[in-house]
């Protein structure tokens, strides 16, 4: 399916900024305003736990993640369309960008308590254990996010980022 074919009455279909550029034409999604560009911050971090079970070594390069928001994410990036997708953000449902925000929230949690607890003194076993359980638990909130993104999201089922933390916690421990 095609973001074309999802237009609903947010967002006019002709709805054009920067530069006379479609929501579409840049991957945004014209019903929502919101682009799964911005998820590319949280897969990077990611990648990088999927990898240190594997390559301990290159914990420097995850503990140097840093959240960002949309925003920022935005701002800083080479998306041919950050400016618009900035624009059409802000232009958003505020009770969808809450929702975004509250998925954002718990995974950012999760990245912070990750690397809080691999910024202590850990073998490289631990590392990759710890890791493993973060990205296992970060998947389905990317999913979830992508979901909000598009317009696909169920409101009855919120993730805290509290329990998110407490579950990842709980089950290191176990």
């Amino acid at each position: 399916m095609k973001y074309q074919d999802c237009i609903g009455p947010a967002q006019a279909p002709d709805e054009t900024a920067g530069g006379g550029m479609r929501l579409a034409d840049a991957n945004i999604n014209p019903r929502t305003g919101l682009a799964t560009d911005y998820l590319n911050h949280f897969n990077e971090a990611i990648m990088l736990l999927e990898l240190l079970p594997a390559c301990p070594d290159c914990i420097g390069d995850f503990l140097a993640w840093r959240p960002m928001t949309y925003r920022e994410h935005f701002a800083a990036s080479r998306f041919k369309g950050r400016d618009l997708a900035i624009a059409a953000y802000e232009d958003a449902d505020p009770a969808l960008r809450e929702r975004l925000g509250t998925v954002v929230g718990t995974m950012t949690a999760v990245l912070l308590a990750t690397r809080e607890a691999m910024g202590e003194e850990m073998s490289s076993a631990a590392i990759g254990v710890v890791a493993t359980l973060a990205a296992t638990s970060l998947k389905p909130l990317v999913a979830r996010a992508g979901a909000v993104i598009n317009g696909e999201a169920d409101d009855n089922d919120p993730i805290t980022p509290q329990a998110m933390v407490d579950g990842l916690m709980k089950r290191l421990s176990a």
